[in-house]
């Protein structure tokens, strides 16, 4: 009675499987095609190297300050690099001086406590401090900014599914409309038209334009350019030590290679005149 019973179950459970299967196909196939959206419109990364690309890539220092020049004169006005230090910049080959001078001279003060008091305060940074929060908190970003927190960029490019090269592409992909975009998907209010980025319109407006910051080296500013350098800057920030990861992995396998071919002459040595 008991097998009767779990048969029927069964069986019910197959034609109640049955039954959304074969509805749910024709549902689907007489369904009408709805409208355009968002995807219809986004477009993929623009196909960018950078320097450091590849197992053999590396960064391009001269670039690397351009970059930072790029973020602390256009980005630093409302995005943090919370994860990086002053002092980090040595690596980019700033001297020890001049790391003092950028962070004794950053805009945004540190916070800390008046040692007398007690009370908060603030004072300027120091090489050993990381770069301040533009924003004490999202609350305080979102109200400076049309209710659009503008995200760290410490590791931004680690965090985007395309990488550098959507960072890069969003930079220089803001542009007009396209005539055919449906009502729904037309910018409102506060919001900029970029295909890159996911649903089209987003809240920070065209951040670069030509000859926006003077290079000292001479490069022209392009609106490519910088945001070219800016990308490869904060290529660096998400991974500074992408040069040493590389080059540990080309001394292990070399060592490998090595340790490898040693192993295949011993065992010729030793098992040469063995019969199986």
């Amino acid at each position: 009675m008991v097998r009767v019973i779990g048969f029927l179950v069964g069986l019910g459970f197959v034609g109640v499987l049955a039954y959304s299967l074969i509805f749910g196909a024709i549902a689907f196939a007489t369904e009408e095609e709805g409208g355009p959206t968002a995807y219809d419109y986004h477009e993929y990364a623009m196909d960018v190297s950078f320097p450091s690309d590849g197992p053999l890539g590396h960064f391009d220092r001269q670039q690397l300050q351009r970059g930072f020049q790029v973020f602390r004169e256009v980005c630093a006005a409302c995005h943090s690099l919370e994860y990086v230090a002053f002092r980090n910049l040595a690596d980019l080959g700033f001297t020890e001086a001049e790391v003092d001078a950028i962070a004794d001279q950053w805009p945004i003060q540190v916070p800390t406590v008046d040692e007398n008091t007690g009370e908060d305060t603030t004072r300027n940074a120091v090489a050993a401090d990381h770069f301040p929060l533009v924003y004490a908190n999202e609350v305080a970003g979102r109200a400076a900014n049309n209710n659009a927190y503008p995200p760290d960029l410490s590791l931004m490019t680690k965090a985007r599914g395309e990488g550098a090269a959507y960072l890069y592409s969003l930079l220089v992909g803001y542009q007009d409309p396209p005539a055919d975009l449906p009502e729904e998907l037309q910018p409102g209010v506060g919001l900029y038209y970029n295909p890159y980025f996911p649903n089209l319109n987003l809240a920070m407006p065209t951040p670069l334009f030509p000859d926006q910051v003077t290079y000292a080296d001479g490069t022209e500013a392009t609106v490519e350019q910088m945001a070219y350098d800016v990308t490869a800057f904060l290529i660096w920030t998400a991974e500074p030590t992408m040069e040493e990861r590389k080059a540990t992995g080309w001394a292990v396998l070399i060592f490998l290679i090595f340790l490898t071919t040693l192993a295949f002459l011993a065992y010729k040595n030793i098992w040469r005149d063995q019969k199986h």
